[in-house]
């Protein structure tokens, strides 16, 4: 059994939230048989309740509010939307971009599930969502430092935890050595435009060895 859309059907569904949002929805694009709509940040929750409510659409169900960092751009953070409608069978993927200091309007009133969505999403990323009624932490401990997933995030972390005899309780301590992620942007599928080096092969010997083995 074939669930998933062609990428006709995609686009004409595309094609008909964009006409219908009112402006609220710039564009969408079809993707490797997923439908992904753009908006403006400042209006997201006029956007998920327009595809919550709207007849012929109703995306009655918020799966996820997740993010990502792309630190060359000066919007660097996108905010993604997934919503399923279940009358439907259709799944749209709602896409926003920010910034580190401008704060994404929260849509908890709209999904009540987005609050710890859009609270792990502070966590990782450190966005802002303004209107949330509850924004701490999520994921990480009460002393942590920094956002794990920003693609700047040091990966050895800026502090370590450990128990300590003489005060008989877990201190936080500075890592002494910072070394940071260095990141090409290059899609692990279509290969990097630099020579990877060859494995040798192994012969003589060792070889046999290994076989026989």
């Amino acid at each position: 059994m074939e669930w998933r859309l062609a990428d006709d059907e995609l686009s004409a569904l595309g094609a008909r939230v964009v006409a219908a949002s009112d402006g609220l929805i710039a564009g969408f694009e079809v993707s490797y048989g997923e439908l992904s709509v753009n908006a403006a940040a400042a209006q997201i929750v006029e956007v998920l309740r327009f595809l919550k409510d709207a007849e012929g659409l109703k995306f009655h169900q918020l799966l996820d509010v997740c993010g990502a960092d792309y630190p060359q751009r000066p919007l660097r953070f996108d905010i993604v939307y997934h919503l399923l409608s279940m009358t439907q069978n259709r799944r749209i993927r709602v896409k926003v971009q920010t910034d580190e200091e401008t704060p994404v309007p929260s849509v908890a009133e709209v999904f009540a599930n987005a609050n710890w969505y859009e609270r792990e999403a502070f966590d990782m990323y450190g966005v802002f969502f303004s209107g949330h009624p509850d924004l701490r932490r999520l994921l990480t401990d009460y002393g942590f430092h920094g956002h794990p997933l920003r693609k700047d995030f040091p990966m050895t972390g800026y502090v370590e935890v450990r128990y300590d005899d003489e005060l008989k309780r877990v201190v936080y301590e500075p890592v002494k050595s910072v070394e940071f992620r260095s990141w090409d942007f290059l899609s692990p599928w279509e290969g990097a435009d630099y020579d990877v080096p060859a494995t040798p092969l192994v012969t003589g010997p060792a070889a046999a060895g290994s076989k026989a083995r």
